[in-house]
């Protein structure tokens, strides 16, 4: 295995950790039972993956034929299930601002992750002067499994609602593109997912959003 498919597996490995547990997180304060709070971590983990191979015509995607991302998914939705089952308080008063900084945290190294790891995919499969696809190969990798989660979950998907989510893939995605272009798989990866985290922290800590139509009743 070459250096830069074990830079890229682990990678995955720690965005697949961190999607899955966003994903469990939103099953518990949905109230669903442990199959429904895994179901959530494996789709948040590996959905935007089968987008991604459906797109490039991967058939069947990845995720089918290599079951270690679901087994992870599986593991750490399990895994957060039985840790908040075990102390309900965790969810509950004081404890609201903690989750929420867990999500933020886990979905930002997730977006991160995935959004240089779809760039990448369309690199490796021939892409790489098609600047539009990769980007977008790019931000469906990163977001497209945590829109299936919410949808899932009924509730308005985060890409929509959350501090330039879907905005910072785009850009992580652009500056993946560039630095593979000029400097290397390798310095893209990290660069990129750099920018993406820093673009999330910006966003959270000085509440960016984009404009919004604010309806209010008279």
């Amino acid at each position: 295995m070459e250096y830069q498919e074990i830079i890229t597996f682990i990678m995955e490995i720690i965005g697949t950790i961190a999607f899955a547990a966003s994903g469990a997180m939103v099953g518990m304060e949905r109230k669903m039972d442990i199959f429904g709070v895994c179901v959530l971590g494996v789709v948040t983990s590996v959905g935007g993956g089968m987008i991604r191979d459906i797109v490039l015509g991967s058939i069947p995607p990845g995720v089918f034929t290599n079951s270690v991302y679901a087994l992870v998914a599986t593991i750490t939705s399990c895994a957060v299930f039985l840790m908040i089952y075990l102390k309900r308080d965790l969810l509950r008063g004081n404890f609201r601002a903690t989750y929420d900084k867990i999500m933020l945290v886990m979905d930002s190294i997730g977006l991160g992750i995935f959004t240089v790891v779809g760039v990448n995919k369309g690199i490796q499969m021939g892409y790489i002067d098609s600047t539009f696809l990769l980007v977008f190969l790019g931000t469906i990798t990163g977001v497209g499994g945590g829109l299936l989660r919410d949808m899932m979950a009924g509730v308005p998907p985060y890409i929509f609602v959350r501090h330039v989510y879907a905005c910072a893939s785009i850009v992580g995605a652009i500056v993946c593109v560039v630095m593979n272009r000029n400097f290397g798989p390798v310095e893209a990866m990290f660069v990129a997912f750099g920018a993406v985290i820093l673009l999330r922290y910006l966003a959270a800590h000085y509440h960016w959003n984009l404009p919004r139509m604010d309806w209010k009743e008279k």
